[in-house]
């Protein structure tokens, strides 16, 4: 495309964030899958990652943002602009100032294979999405003597963030929520105190927690669920699990999705009620970078 120019800006005003978030709707109706993650789209808003525009004469046809904490990298480019390596220069642009970076392929779609291709990029991590039906007489996992499930309390918030931080150590993304990240999406239209259930002891110490989410009235989602290191191998899982797909049929849910780590031990716990894989989102990066 030879009037294409790409331009890379630490903040973005919010007519372009505006814009971008169009284009990644375009782009979601179009590949039927969403071409930046939860945490790419909040981040619009934030000088905490560089972005990248890709501009032409009919205004911005691709967007990249990196994320220099976690050195990935996420783009799209409107389905109207393709072929004409709009994807492969925002890539450039991105791995010339962070060389190395590891870059998203959300759905791993062949467009996002041939350019990880063309970098002589591998496949080094596997998010799977899974899915599942929901009914209004899901069965009930029992819960460990002595625990209740109960809704979240603002007073809950510093041992929820201390369970997901011991829950997910290991994971690059989920294990950094912290009183700013969790704040940020209790503020988003979709969240309801009510969908975020809690598990305590008779003492009231939280064991656990399944933080449920409501996309449109008929698909939910197991949005994260963790429990105390004290409590695992007690059956609490498989409880918070089974409670938090109730509530969601209860509310008119018809479908559920999770995500969940293709090595992660969890993913026996989910098959076993009864969630298959939908798709799987694949990172790619150098050879040499099988960190994960």
């Amino acid at each position: 495309m030879a009037d294409l120019v790409i331009e890379k800006l630490a903040s973005l005003d919010a007519p372009t964030v505006d814009a971008v978030q169009r284009l990644a709707a375009e782009v979601t109706t179009y590949d039927l899958v969403a071409p930046l993650n939860e945490a790419a789209l909040l981040a619009l808003h934030h000088a905490t990652v560089a972005h990248y525009l890709a501009r032409a004469g009919t205004g911005i046809v691709g967007y990249a943002q990196h994320d220099p904490g976690a050195d990935t990298a996420q783009l799209c480019v409107h389905p109207d602009a393709r072929g004409a390596g709009i994807g492969t220069a925002l890539a450039t642009a991105v791995l010339a100032d962070a060389p190395g970076s590891e870059l998203w392929a959300f759905g791993n779609l062949p467009a996002a294979q041939a350019i990880a291709t063309g970098f002589s990029y591998v496949s080094v991590r596997e998010l799977l999405i899974l899915e599942r039906p929901l009914t209004l007489d899901e069965p009930q996992v029992p819960l460990p003597e002595g625990v209740t499930i109960r809704g979240f309390q603002p007073d809950d918030e510093p041992a929820l963030l201390a369970i997901n931080a011991a829950a997910f150590a290991d994971h690059p993304e989920q294990g950094g929520m912290d009183h700013a990240n969790f704040i940020e999406r209790t503020e988003q239209d979709w969240y309801h105190p009510a969908d975020l259930l809690v598990a305590v002891d008779g003492t009231g110490t939280m064991l656990g927690f399944h933080w449920t989410k409501r996309h449109d009235a008929r698909l939910g989602e197991v949005y994260v669920i963790a429990t105390a290191p004290e409590a695992s191998g007690k059956g609490l899982g498989g409880a918070l699990l089974t409670a938090g797909l109730a509530h969601l049929a209860a509310t008119g849910c018809r479908q559920v999705i999770l995500y969940v780590e293709s090595d992660n031990a969890a993913l026996r716990l989910y098959r076993r009620h009864g969630f298959v894989v939908a798709r799987s989102d694949v990172v790619y990066a150098p050879p040499e970078r099988h960190s994960r």
